[in-house]
């Protein structure tokens, strides 16, 4: 609502609350917005209604699925990932999100509605104090109590979840703020704080590269940008140093590259471990090193690793928090990439050794095996998929065993190919995919999920099909929560329970939502069905069933014998 009033002959626009909030998401370049609707912010979704040229609004249908969707946004795009949600339980089922946010390390701004302000306090419906709620997992958390301030917090929510080690911020609208009217007007767009390496530990670290033998570089964490990626790959090979990418984020350097030599995270090529631990340097340009990344902090020596360590990052509370590190350097990955574009060291013929040892056993361990084929083998099938898609197709997943096979046999190629938590969130598979066909429509989006980890977001298949978006899940049905259940099977043999799932018929579920289904009875009819379901231009999902044995050997130690039931 705009009201015109006049105060000394001079004509001041006034707005609601609400629709300020909209101005100063327009003013900061917001283009999309994902929601669950909610009666605590009417007067927003209002003030939306007269912006439908500016601002698409992706309605799903529930809230911890939008608030993925957003996340998913704000790490392919780096802009903040915009999601709405009412108060109380809408921002409970929200704070997955929230937490995989902090954790990834991506911008995302979640706004919740809230009481009225003469009712904070006294427990009212679905009160609750969101500071508590969310203080322990977000870059900052506000409440606007005075619509003239919608302008001075927005505009501090954009600054922070960007700036430094981007991040997840929330902010509190209590109802009837939404209604007042002030004459505050929204502010300029945020800006970009660059960090960059100051000259002397420029100066340091060419020291260390120089005298380096056996240098691995370990990238990861948020922040980065298709700049950065280009500048990360002209850096790799000018310095001559091989890449290993962190925990999820296999797409911040091309997998098939020479310099490539795997990514450290869940089962880990040995071979590449024992490379982590012979190494002399080791580079972390973003990768905070945690409890994936360093195998449950057992791969490196706390609080000195044994190797020169240099950490580059964003935040610089990061620095030095777990590992002690010879040089701590506090910068984005595109600062500190700029910063190095002119360092060309073409290094020793014994680093160029060491990086085709390391490519080979990549490749190596990137084959799928030819022996012991079941019916339908599902590392051949992730790698078909890395060789019919084009290198700009992305690849989405959320959490379980089934991730095993798609961090080890798809080939990453292209920025913004993986969306993955490193939350280990489950759900969040098909939401990503939907926010990245949102941000690319037109390029492929692909999901991978367990038939436990599809059926927590499996009702988004309606919002893909509302929103005509065409991505294509891929669920693995082995009636079971696989991680879990691979866990039993390894330290409590013979002694299964709560893992045990019964699934619908996946065909018929996609097929009542309007969408596509077809079920995969042999490895090759795969790749026919792909084409089936990305020519149908319409929501997919393909499913086959995996035999429990196939899930639960991952969790074995060698040479274990399966449950009889089972194998």
């Amino acid at each position: 609502m705009l009201q015109a009033t006049h105060q000394n002959d001079q004509r001041t626009e006034q707005r609601t609350g609400g629709r300020l909030i909209v101005d100063c998401l327009l003013a900061n370049g917001v283009d999309t917005v994902f929601c669950v609707p909610g009666e605590s912010y009417l007067t927003v979704l209002d003030a939306l209604y007269d912006v439908p040229d500016k601002v698409r609004i992706i309605v799903g249908r529930h809230e911890a699925s939008v608030a993925n969707m957003a996340e998913a946004y704000g790490k392919l795009t780096g802009k903040p990932g915009i999601c709405f949600v009412t108060r109380g339980p809408g921002a409970t089922h929200a704070s997955i999100a929230v937490h995989t946010a902090q954790q990834d390390s991506t911008p995302m701004i979640l706004f919740i509605g809230q009481v009225s302000r003469n009712q904070v306090g006294r427990e009212a419906f679905q009160e609750l104090d969101y500071a508590k709620l969310f203080g322990g997992t977000t870059k900052m958390v506000a409440e606007i109590v005075d619509a003239a301030r919608v302008p001075e917090i927005l505009g501090r929510a954009f600054h922070t979840a960007v700036n430094g080690r981007p991040g997840p911020v929330v902010i509190s609208l209590p109802e009837d703020m939404q209604d007042d009217l002030c004459d505050a007007q929204p502010t300029a767009h945020y800006q970009r704080a660059a960090t960059a390496p100051s000259a002397t530990a420029l100066d340091t670290f060419r020291q260390m590269l120089a005298s380096a033998q056996r240098p691995l570089l370990i990238v990861g964490g948020g922040g980065w940008s298709q700049q950065a990626v280009d500048g990360l790959r002209a850096f790799a090979e000018g310095a001559t140093l091989p890449v290993a990418n962190g925990f999820r984020r296999q797409d911040l350097f091309n997998n098939t590259h020479p310099h490539y030599v795997g990514d450290i995270g869940i089962a880990t090529n040995p071979a590449l471990i024992e490379m982590l631990q012979s190494a002399d340097l080791l580079i972390a340009l973003g990768e905070r090193l945690g409890d994936m990344t360093s195998a449950g902090y057992t791969l490196l020596d706390l609080p000195r690793t044994k190797q020169k360590l240099v950490q580059i990052n964003a935040g610089a509370e990061l620095l030095g928090t777990l590992y002690e590190g010879d040089l701590l350097i506090n910068a984005s990955p595109e600062g500190f990439l700029e910063a190095v574009a002119e360092l060309s060291d073409a290094g020793s013929a014994d680093r160029a050794a060491w990086i085709a040892k390391g490519r080979q056993n990549y490749e190596e361990f990137s084959i799928p095996p030819t022996e012991n084929h079941p019916k339908v083998d599902v590392a051949a099938i992730v790698r078909e998929l890395s060789e019919r898609l084009p290198g700009n197709a992305t690849i989405t997943n959320g959490a379980g065993l089934y991730t095993y096979f798609v961090h080890r046999y798809y080939q990453y190629r292209d920025y913004g190919s993986q969306l993955a938590p490193t939350s280990g969130a489950m759900g969040y598979g098909v939401p990503a995919a939907i926010a990245a066909k949102v941000v690319h429509p037109d390029r492929p989006a692909v999901c991978f999920a367990g038939d436990g980890c599809f059926m927590m977001a499996a009702q988004e298949l309606a919002t893909a099909v509302m929103h005509k978006l065409p991505i294509v899940v891929i669920v693995i049905d082995n009636s079971c929560y696989g991680s879990i259940r691979g866990h039993q099977e390894r330290y409590y043999p013979g002694r299964v329970v709560a893992t045990d799932l019964v699934s619908p018929d996946f065909v018929a579920f996609a097929e009542s939502f309007g969408a596509y289904g077809e079920r995969i009875e042999a490895t090759e009819n795969f790749g026919p069905a792909l084409e089936r379901a990305l020519a149908s231009g319409l929501p997919a999902v393909l499913t086959f069933r995996q035999h429990i044995g196939e899930v639960v050997k991952l969790g074995k130690p060698e040479g274990a014998v399966l449950d009889e039931a089972i194998a």
